[in-house]
């Protein structure tokens, strides 16, 4: 049984410099077409009650809120959620009559991409937002009773100080806000940012300077009063993102939408990506799946270790072995070894978690659960 639903939309306003999700710039797009089809799409579904629904992009908020309605009535339609129901929004595209409308069909967390309180690194990075517009999309969640709000933030930003990075994380903690993801910038293919570093035109901050603002990061949230539960991801008590655990704990969830991801019945799949295509297949009344595999227990228990360290709490020993037959030490028995005698990996007989260094280098750790 999937426990989670992913929905994406993948339209925006405009079409960041570093994001390298499927996404379109939503003018002239065929949006209440497309939203049709994953209604018809999401109707497929064995499971009618979830325990979370993410709905992300692109950006949900650029939809009209004739639109937004749409959507939201339809999911309510086909679905029950029993905890959490994030919506992913733009801080200056979340006005009041749409946060009136998210809390009025059951949203209780909003997932904020605000990336930085610079506002010439916001014109840097493509965002269409300021940084007053963050504090005014806060305070009007809070009016109207949000029951959680995540801001994201990014680092190692081409052209960011150590001293920029501290002012966007004190300004985050001054809205006393619920979550906080920070994660360091990855130059991936297909974006602007990529394509100007290849050709020399942009320059990032070195590596030194990167695992610094992590541990900035590290030191001002231990301080402060989010926890932290997972390698870049910090939560008041009860506010952590039920959605990502499910990621993170390797358990199933639906993905619907154009370029959607989603793993059910021991099957990962990929939706097609081009919204056209998308539609076409579901207007004729097929999936519009890209491709499938059947998760071998090889990879289960691969995606178990190194998705399940991300959390601090690490994996659990018990866990793993009434879910494969195996105890960790028999798979992965001499690089754990390893790991722990580099005080990189932490064993307290009942979990296995990284240590503070572990956590930094954490894809180096992880690259060690790939079974050969």
């Amino acid at each position: 049984m999937a426990k989670s639903v992913y929905i994406h939309i993948p339209f925006c306003v405009r079409i960041c410099t570093y994001c390298d999700f499927n996404k379109f710039y939503i003018a002239n797009q065929p949006v209440d077409e497309y939203l049709d089809c994953l209604i018809d799409e999401m109707s497929t579904r064995k499971d009618k009650v979830v325990e979370t629904i993410f709905v992300g992009g692109g950006t949900p908020t650029a939809l009209s809120v004739v639109q937004l309605e749409k959507l939201l009535k339809a999911i309510n339609d086909l679905f029950t959620v029993t905890a959490e129901y994030t919506f992913e929004a733009n801080p200056d595209e979340l006005t009041e009559e749409k946060i009136k409308l998210l809390k009025a069909y059951g949203v209780n967390r909003l997932s904020l991409g605000v990336q930085t309180f610079d506002d010439e690194l916001l014109k840097v990075l493509g965002r269409t937002h300021q940084s007053d517009d963050i504090e005014k999309a806060v305070k009007l969640s809070r009016k109207h009773n949000i029951g959680s709000v995540s801001l994201d933030l990014m680092f190692h930003l081409p052209g960011q100080t150590i001293e920029q990075f501290d002012d966007s994380l004190n300004k985050a903690l001054s809205l006393d806000i619920d979550h906080i993801s920070s994660y360091a910038l990855i130059l991936e293919p297909k974006t602007q940012f990529y394509n100007l570093y290849r050709k020399g035109k942009l320059k990032l901050p070195n590596e030194d300077l990167g695992e610094e603002m992590y541990q900035l990061l590290q030191k001002k949230m231990k301080s402060s009063h989010l926890n932290q539960y997972e390698i870049s991801n910090f939560s008041r008590t009860g506010h952590e993102s039920l959605h990502n655990k499910v990621y993170w704990k390797n358990e199933e969830y639906y993905g619907f939408g154009a370029g959607a991801h989603g793993y059910v019945d021991g099957i990962r799949y990929s939706n097609i990506n081009p919204v056209n295509q998308y539609i076409k297949k579901l207007t004729n009344k097929e999936m519009p799946i890209l491709q499938n595999s059947k998760v071998s227990i090889k990879e289960q228990m691969e995606e178990e270790m190194f998705l399940g360290l991300r959390m601090t709490e690490g994996v659990s020993k018990i866990k793993f072995q009434n879910k494969f037959n195996q105890s960790i030490e028999d798979v992965f028995g001499e690089d754990v070894k390893e790991l722990i005698n580099n005080e990189l990996l932490i064993d307290n007989n009942d979990y296995l978690y990284l240590s503070k260094r572990g956590q930094i280098i954490g894809n180096e750790v992880f690259e060690r659960f790939l079974l050969s």
